[in-house]
This record gives structure tokens, sequence and C-alpha cells, in this order.
């Protein structure tokens, strides 16, 4: 453990549990990673990881929690590409600033998102979605984690991209979405990977593509939209580690040291490129840079889809 100085007393990092807190429900993306991360975290940190879920508001409530919280090192946030990039541009009141109060603590993964139906929409193809959508504008409709997630704006650049127009259904998180898609009230997903991988392998949602430019590793086999008629066409989520602004250095360095670690594990690796993730790792300074430039990215991006800040 970390032995840090506090006035004459000596405290050792971590001497408690800690919270990782997920800013959505269970089942998404976010929370699988989380869960799957925790437990080797806890065995190179000794001491109880607990995680828990705040959804709501597009990931703002549960960011907001730890953006409020003590600078110890005991709350922790698991964060994603709407929180942490996107909602600034989706939000006119944002009750943070994603780059001001969180301290970056490392990149922790990064996945495609992947188009996929109920097996009652007759689509097989991006072709056939955009044949079928072109034909019955506003019939085909697409649920998401919430408004301004990669979920929302991944359909909307497909919309924009495709000339069609299909229906947005914001969920309060892509768990809640994906048990809509799987009983047919919604017809297609642009979902994490993670979520919709079991889905899949099992054969209750048909595939359609990935939505990264490049093929996926953990289906390499099936398309891109970029390749299916849409090129140039990228959406891609990612998930991060941060604490509250004013964290000391010594506490971010150490948890960034052990989420290395914990990135190297083959066993882990393998289960999280299984899922979807492709795992990367990096410094604090590393992640605030790409955050930085991730907010720049979509903010061209909800520009050109022409949405209106809430």
């Amino acid at each position: 453990m970390l032995a840090l100085g506090c006035g004459f007393a000596n405290a050792a990092y971590p001497d408690k549990p800690i919270r990782l807190i997920v800013a959505y429900p269970p089942g998404g993306g976010t929370d699988i990673i989380a869960r799957l991360i925790a437990p080797e975290l806890s065995r190179k940190l000794g001491q109880p990881i607990a995680i828990e879920n705040r959804g709501g508001a597009s990931g703002n409530i549960g960011t907001e929690a730890v953006v409020n919280s003590a600078p110890n090192g005991y709350t922790l946030l698991m964060g994603n590409v709407a929180p942490n990039a996107i909602n600034v541009s989706i939000f006119k009141k944002l009750p943070y600033n994603p780059e001001k109060d969180l301290a970056p603590i490392s990149l922790v993964a990064i996945t495609p998102n992947i188009l996929v139906s109920n097996l009652n929409v007759p689509v097989k193809s991006v072709a056939d979605l955009l044949a079928l959508a072109k034909a019955s504008p506003g019939k085909i409709n697409y649920p998401s984690a919430g408004n301004g997630s990669s979920s929302h704006l991944a359909g909307v650049l497909f919309d924009s991209m495709g000339g069609v127009s299909m229906t947005h259904v914001p969920y309060k998180g892509g768990g809640l979405a994906m048990n809509d898609l799987l009983g047919g009230q919604v017809d297609i997903f642009f979902a994490t990977m993670p979520a919709a991988m079991p889905f899949v392998k099992s054969g209750q949602l048909r595939p359609i593509a990935v939505t990264s430019e490049r093929s996926s590793l953990a289906m390499p086999s099936l398309p891109t939209i970029s390749d299916s008629g849409l090129h140039g066409y990228s959406a891609t989520t990612w998930y991060g580690l941060y604490a509250p602004k004013g964290t000391p250095p010594e506490i971010i360095n150490r948890i960034n040291q052990v989420t290395l670690e914990v990135l190297k594990i083959p066993e882990l690796r393998e289960q999280l490129i299984q899922r979807g993730f492709e795992p990367v790792g990096n410094s604090p300074k590393e992640f605030a840079n790409f955050i930085s430039s991730e907010i720049v990215k979509w903010a061209k991006v909800v520009r050109i889809a022409g949405i209106e800040p809430e």
C-alpha cells in the first residue's frame, strides 16, 4: 500500500474499501468492463472494490456523484465517451466540466459499437437496412443508452450519411435498451459490443456490421459499416478510470500503475477481447490529451448532425 503523509499522521492508501461508480444501470458495456477489472484491481490494491450503479441523465447523475465526492481515492468512476466527452455538446447546463472536475487515471479500453437487429426485422446487411429505411421513413426505430450516448450518435451519423430517417428511442442505459430489443419493442441497435456479444453468439440477435473503420478483434469476419456502403463511417466507444479532481497525484499514479498491470494479465485480456473490448492502458497525461481530442471530435459530429443542446 502507498504511504501518504498527512500532517502528523501517516495514512496508507488504500486502507478501506473503494467505491467504483458506474453511471448506468447494470448490463451495459460500462458496467460489464467495471465488473471484469474490479476483482483484479481489488486483489492488487488489497481492498474490496464495490461497484455502485448510478444511472440516469445519459450518465450525468453518476458522473456528478463522483465529481462531488471527497478527492481521497476512495470513490472512482468508470467513465465512458458519453458523459466524459459527448455530453458537453449535448446539454446546455452540464452539472460538471469533464476536463476540469475529474482527474483522468487511464484509458482502459476501446470498443466499436455493433449494429444488430432483432430477428423479426428483415435485414441482414447495411444495404438491406438502408433500403428498408428509405422505403418507410421513420418506421424503423433504434434505442440508445440515452440522449448523446454513443449508441444515439451512431444512429444519427448513420441517418445523416445514409440519407435516411429512423426514429430514436432513448433509454436510461444500454441494458434496458437491450431488453426491449430482445423483446421486439425496438428494431435495431447500435449497441456496445460487450453488451450485444452474448446474444449474438446465442443466436438471439442478428449481427449486421461494426461501427469502427476496421474490423473488430472479437468478430473479424463481420463487415464494417464503412465497407458496407457508408465510406468513412466511424463511431466507437471508450471506457476509462477517473477520480475526483484534487485527488493527490500519488494516489492517481498508484491506481494508474495497478490498472496498467491488470490490463497486462493474459487471462483478463482474453476475456476483454472475447467480449469486444480492446484493452488500452496509458498515463494520466495521455488520457487527458485523448479526452480533449474526443470532446472536439464529437462536438463536430453533434454540429454536423444538427442536434440541439437540451
